[in-house]
């Protein structure tokens, strides 16, 4: 990456992130005017505003547009130097063929381990390790929603006090288990998230479910082989019934969840979620290459690192599939990628629904510069797995978890696979928080961090400005999940109590 830093911190500058690039972004807040001359003497035929590309070099019609040292589309027009490059000014060019990816053909070798690093956690009894301690409540059918949130006030009022040592109760609330097709083949992803979320390690082993007795989607589905914990309305005589069931269960979890305690653990007990959100062309050479870095730390000290979004990993897939662990690996990310796009064929989209108009305010033009920015996230080392939609992780390392790029969607999926900790890079910015796992929020600008400075976590835009390396910005991450994961720091979400719904994905049929 070329980042031209002048000595004087307003003066023009922009960022070329490759040699071979023929575009840059504006790094300056608010845009440069026309007429503007950067020390390299380009000058701007026209405003451009900050995160929008500038023409390097005089780009005929038709010619490429290379941003990341690869190909993000072609123009439209011809773009004399020092032009801007807008939306309009590119054509997206055509996805890579999965057939010809070549797979597994420059597997990254091991990095020297990071040994040493620990953070304080919730030790479950089938290994895997809590960061909050939580009361997970979930439901079988959208019905029972009303009463549960009924019976998750009473317990915050009334129980939660009574038992300091457990954060919070959770209730898993869905629109899901009645009128759908439940026994269609892509049934499975919902009901399996279900399931995985059941046993995510805040919980303890502690899962109550919340059913109506009538409902497709059978409680014992959500939570098999644990029939003590369910509740059915159904079998409970009135309103009253059910609230004094619901809660004499609670009150039992309670107790033994207040009996855990957070002991040392090694930071391979992490199992880390990368989201981006609200992204912009800042995304893909600041908070990203930092988590990225931050990534290859966590890997390296045995952890668990899921990257994800499957609409924005698609145009860059060709980058990814040479970096499998093996070829096996490389067969599962193509399969992720097929069964997406014949998703999106099926429901008549297409890849060029992403990036959303905040992207492209924020200097995006397509879906492929958005990819490029996107798997930045995922570091440099050897991908490990891939997940299905819902599945759970069994291993440590890299691994991609097929996703929408939807952010509740994406975190909910990212849950069912074990993450225990999020971090969620934003240029335009988002309040979004999860009620299950802590959500570190790093942003792509200064100029966002100062305006949110109550809301992100981690500022990366001082990467653009020359004031820290990547690097630096990644260890501080690093950092800050242990810090996060051991209870020591509450990310901002947490202490404003921010907590999206969790969405299920489910691509089967409604009945």
């Amino acid at each position: 990456m070329t980042i031209r830093v002048p000595s004087a911190i307003d003066e023009p500058r922009y960022i070329q992130v490759h040699p071979s690039d023929n575009v840059a972004i504006v790094v300056n807040t608010g845009g440069l005017p026309e007429g503007t001359v950067f020390p390299s003497g380009l000058r701007l035929l026209s405003h451009v505003p900050q995160g929008h590309k500038v023409a390097l070099t005089d780009i005929e019609e038709h010619e490429p547009i290379v941003r990341y040292g690869e190909i993000i589309g072609y123009a439209t027009r011809s773009l004399p130097r020092g032009s801007w490059v807008d939306v309009s000014a590119v054509r997206t060019p055509m996805p890579p063929e999965l057939d010809e990816l070549p797979l597994a053909t420059r597997v990254p070798e091991p990095m020297p381990p990071l040994e040493g690093y620990t953070f304080e956690g919730y030790r479950n009894p089938d290994g895997r390790v809590g960061t909050r301690n939580l009361l997970g409540i979930i439901t079988s059918v959208q019905c029972v929603t009303g009463v549960l949130e009924y019976a998750v006030r009473r317990i915050r009022q009334e129980l939660l006090p009574k038992y300091p040592n457990v954060d919070d109760v959770v209730a898993i609330t869905h629109a899901y288990g009645c009128g759908v097709a439940i026994d269609a083949p892509d049934a499975i992803i919902p009901i399996r998230t279900l399931a995985n979320l059941a046993t995510h390690p805040n919980f303890g082993g502690e899962i109550m479910t919340v059913g109506l007795g009538c409902e497709k989607l059978l409680p014992e589905r959500v939570t098999p082989g644990v029939p003590s914990n369910i509740v059915s309305l159904q079998d409970h005589k009135g309103f009253s019934g059910m609230i004094e069931q619901i809660m004499n269960m609670a009150e039992e979890r309670l107790t033994r969840l207040n009996r855990r305690r957070r002991v040392a653990c090694p930071a391979s007990g992490l199992v880390v979620g990368l989201q981006c959100g609200g992204s912009d062309a800042f995304s893909g050479v600041t908070a990203n290459p930092a988590v990225g870095y931050a990534a290859d730390l966590l890997v390296r000290a045995g952890a668990t690192v899921l990257f994800s979004e499957v609409t924005e990993v698609r145009d860059a897939v060709h980058l990814l599939t040479p970096r499998v662990a093996n070829v096996e690996v490389g067969r599962k990310l193509i399969r992720e990628m097929k069964w997406y796009d014949e998703y999106l064929r099926q429901g008549g989209a297409d890849r060029s629904a992403n990036p959303s108009p905040g992207n492209k305010r924020g200097g995006l033009v397509n879906v492929v510069e958005k990819s490029l920015g996107s798997i930045a996230k995922s570091g440099t080392t050897a991908i490990v797995d891939v997940l299905a939609p819902g599945e759970k992780a069994t291993r440590s390392g890299l691994i991609f978890a097929a996703t929408p790029a939807s952010d509740f969607v994406c975190g909910t999926l990212q849950l069912a696979a074990g993450m225990n900790v999020h971090v969620f890079t934003t240029g335009r910015g988002t309040p979004y928080g999860l009620a299950m796992a802590p959500v570190v929020k790093v942003s792509t600008r200064t100029a966002l961090a100062d305006h949110w400075s109550d809301l992100i976590d981690v500022n990366a835009g001082t990467i653009a400005t020359g004031e820290r390396s990547i690097e630096d910005v990644g260890w501080e991450i690093f950092n800050f999940i242990l810090e996060v994961a051991s209870g020591k720091r509450r990310t901002w979400a947490e202490r404003w109590g921010l907590q999206n719904d969790l969405c299920l994905f489910n691509p089967a049929p409604l009945t």
